[in-house]
């Protein structure tokens, strides 16, 4: 970026869990922890993204970790709006360049009050022009579906705060259903139940470890097993405990029926013709939540339909708000 070029366009995935960025004509620049360490006394920040996560759960009384965002919405605007501005930061190659375009993707069922916090929050962190795009539909440009054809395309994006279900056509969203559940309520689901089954006490980074270890939503062949460490409830002393991934299927049964429900609610009130086209295509599974073991194949055996996880579902939204930033009149129908 040359000194005659001061304006940067950038697209960012505001994440429940992870942050990450997209500069027009450089692609994506960064993904991080979306928290935030900052001093109880003055709320100055003191580390944002990867330094922040490294002092969650381990933390001195002076000293606080938040996760601005729950559910895939602003829930603390001022540190949410700090913690953009210091993301950006880390990637602004010229300091003196100013944002000229922010294209943020935000969650399909999220209210008026909840866009304007997050268009707010962007304008704050230096934004002349800020667009909104819905999260299912980021994907699906994303994974590379040609969301302007007249043919329904399914996608099913399951983030840590919420899961997004849309079928999409002719660069709109015809039917669509939003639940707030996704990757962390999978490890809330996991520290209840080690509590209450084990008397063992497991902090959410040791469940999240679990989950993408040993975690699945349809039985493994082989089985796998586990050394976990956590507190030991009746003795109050750190212990080691042996789980199987049987036990982390049990306990996040409840939220990954959620999620199955939820798409055949989405089907259920999807259009024959559409219908048809999702039984040739099938349906797309993108964000961190699809990497579960079986979870393709679990939706697939309720839904009797065919299910594919996207390549790097991670990245998929970040990818397609980029792409929508590199051709913004092309897909000015998608912007909201």
């Amino acid at each position: 970026m040359g000194l005659f070029n001061l304006t940067t366009d950038l697209a960012i995935d505001l994440g429940t869990v992870n942050t990450l960025i997209y500069i027009k004509g450089r692609g994506i620049v960064l993904n991080e922890p979306s928290i935030v360490a900052l001093n109880r006394s003055n709320r100055r920040i003191i580390a944002v993204g990867y330094e922040a996560q490294q002092m969650d759960e381990r933390t001195p009384r002076d000293i606080e970790t938040i996760r601005p965002l729950k559910n895939g919405v602003i829930a603390d605007f001022e540190v949410a709006e700090q913690m953009i501005r210091q993301l950006i930061r880390k990637v602004q190659v010229n300091w003196l360049s100013a944002i000229r375009r922010m294209v943020i993707c935000v969650p399909r069922g999220i209210t008026e009050v909840e866009k304007r916090a997050v268009r707010d929050a962007a304008e704050h962190a230096g934004a002349r022009q800020v667009y909104l795009i819905d999260e299912p539909m980021a994907a699906a440009i994303g994974i590379g579906l040609n969301v302007s054809e007249p043919i329904g395309n399914m996608v099913v994006d399951i983030g840590g705060g919420t899961t997004e279900i849309a079928v999409i056509a002719l660069s709109g969203i015809v039917v669509d259903e939003s639940i707030r559940v996704g990757g962390n309520e999978l490890d809330a689901a996991m520290v209840q139940y080690f509590k209450r089954n084990h008397n063992l006490l497991i902090g959410s980074s040791t469940a999240e470890q679990i989950k993408k270890k040993v975690g699945s939503a349809t039985e493994l062949d082989p089985e796998l097993e586990l050394s976990v460490k956590g507190r030991y409830l009746v003795s109050g002393i750190p212990k080691i405990r042996k789980i199987s991934s049987e036990d982390v299927r049990e306990a996040i049964r409840e939220p990954v029926a959620q999620i199955a429900a939820a798409v055949i609610r989405c089907l259920e009130r999807t259009p024959p013709e559409l219908g048809a086209d999702i039984l040739e295509r099938g349906i797309m599974l993108t964000g961190g939540g699809s990497l579960l073991k079986g979870l393709d194949e679990m939706i697939r055996m309720r839904v009797d339909l065919p299910v594919y996880v996207a390549e790097d579902p991670l990245t998929a939204v970040v990818r397609g708000t980029g792409e929508v930033l590199e051709d913004m009149h092309g897909y000015k129908n998608v912007l909201t």
